[in-house]
């Protein structure tokens, strides 16, 4: 069983798994450009946002994902994801779906009425992820240089 559990975005786990992602997007980035910045830990602070790591049976920390509020938009609050990493091995287990409920939820407990998202064409998987979860493409919302898809879900009325 899955656990999900809040933490620091600078918690050493948090910390080492946001290592572990920069790495692993550095290597396979085309043209090796892939820009590394690690998120300021008040920006997932409640409720400004909250960043999560995803723990396998053992409890051992296996993945990660944060939400954080951005700039209002269209539909009123907006909350971005960010950083939604699983280790290779957990991948096709549901990990990735429960760990993106799970932000959406938190960001609907806050008030958000629409969750965004950037992410590059070459996380084919990632994309079907957000695709299957309800998000579709939006324009551009930032200038994040790793990215080249720009995703959105306005979140209805509880």
């Amino acid at each position: 069983m899955v656990t999900l559990r809040a933490t620091a975005v600078d918690a050493p786990d948090a910390h080492a798994l946001l290592a572990e992602y920069f790495q692993t997007r550095a290597a396979g980035f085309p043209g090796a450009a892939y820009r590394t910045t690690y998120p300021d830990p008040a920006a997932f602070e409640p409720p400004a946002g909250v960043f999560v790591v995803v723990e396998d049976d053992a409890g051992t920390a296996v993945g990660c994902g944060g939400i954080r509020s951005v700039a209002d938009g269209p539909a009123g609050r907006r909350y971005e994801i960010k950083h939604l990493y699983l280790r290779s091995a957990t991948r096709g287990r549901g990990w990735g779906r429960a760990l993106l409920e799970d932000l959406e939820r938190r960001a609907r407990e806050w008030g958000a009425a629409e969750l965004v998202l950037d992410t590059h064409h070459t996380l084919e998987a990632a994309g079907s992820l957000y695709a299957r979860s309800g998000f579709v493409q939006i324009e551009p919302y930032n200038d994040n240089p790793n990215a080249t898809r720009w995703y959105g879900k306005v979140l209805a009325s509880a």
